[in-house]
């Protein structure tokens, strides 16, 4: 494949967007931001800001014309807009598409069946019949798998809560997940499109860190000189909890959240990668005092 040079990036505010534009932009890529028609965000003057219509094919045609690559970091719940998104791209002769589908492995045949990623994987269903469909402009595809972000769950209070010092050891704790930080995610994507033909048409793995949540109590004892009050809730209780609210067709604020939990701390997922794409991407391992320095930036 030939090289890489014009990005578009759709979504490129959010938690995740920022930090891929910015990496974008360091490694010289010409990007164009896709924007919704009435959002008035500010972009630096070397990124192309196009406002489109993400529910007309048309207008996303023409924003994608003459781009080399997408990006989308669009929430992930928004099916129709991805899937809009995607053949727009193929249509425009866009060479590479990074879906988003950054954090657990999709591919992984248990985590693919849990609801929360049901968007995903139809995501990637259509990317695989455009990879696959030839003479439609041969698009290509990359998933990026990343685990849950570090410095995000951190900061959020997902992984544990600086606040309140608590922390949750789910099913005990010792677990081992994969995670990676938000500029480790950007530095992957460009480490994607840096080299398209050994990334072509499948999922890459990228993770700062192998580590368990009786880990991050370890290092956030350390971070804060404080000892952390010890939850320990089950993983097959919350997803009967998922799944209950599913059934009771509760909005996905009730059981997303939940069935996510059990993808990073659940038995069988595959949170914690059997191999990655670190060295081709360019990713690097955190050690304990990284991780320390980080949670500490978060206090």
């Amino acid at each position: 494949m030939s090289s890489i040079t014009k990005v578009a990036l759709a979504g490129a505010t959010g938690n995740l967007g920022p930090a891929i534009l910015d990496q974008l932009l360091a490694a010289g890529f010409q990007v164009k931001v896709l924007t919704r028609q009435s959002s008035n965000h500010k972009f630096p003057n070397s990124v192309e800001v196009a406002p489109v219509d993400y529910d007309s094919l048309d207008s996303l045609i023409a924003a994608l014309k003459g781009q080399d690559a997408v990006v989308s970091t669009l929430a992930s719940m928004a099916l129709e807009k991805q899937l809009l998104l995607v053949e727009a791209a193929s249509k425009a002769g866009v060479k590479r598409f990074i879906p988003s589908d950054f954090g657990s492995d999709t591919v992984h045949p248990k985590t693919s069946k849990l609801p929360v990623y049901g968007h995903k994987v139809a995501v990637q269903d259509a990317l695989k019949r455009e990879a696959s469909n030839a003479g439609s402009g041969d698009m290509t595809y990359t998933l990026v798998l990343c685990g849950p972000f570090l410095d995000w769950g951190v900061q959020a209070s997902w992984l544990l809560d600086l606040k309140a010092r608590e922390i949750n050891l789910w099913d005990g704790g010792d677990r081992i997940f994969s995670t990676t930080t938000l500029p480790s995610v950007g530095k992957a994507v460009v480490g994607v499109l840096k080299h398209p033909d050994e990334t072509q048409n499948r999922a890459v793995y990228v993770q700062n860190a192998a580590l368990s949540a009786r880990d991050l109590a370890r290092y956030a004892k350390r971070a804060t000189g404080d000892d952390f009050k010890e939850h320990q809730p089950s993983v097959d209780e919350e997803l009967n909890s998922a799944w209950a609210d599913l059934k009771a067709n509760t909005t996905p604020d009730k059981w997303a959240m939940k069935f996510i939990t059990a993808a990073v701390y659940g038995e069988g997922y595959g949170a914690h990668f059997a191999k990655n794409d670190n060295d081709l991407l360019g990713i690097k391992d955190m050690n304990e005092d990284e991780i320390v320095a980080l949670i500490k930036k978060s206090l």
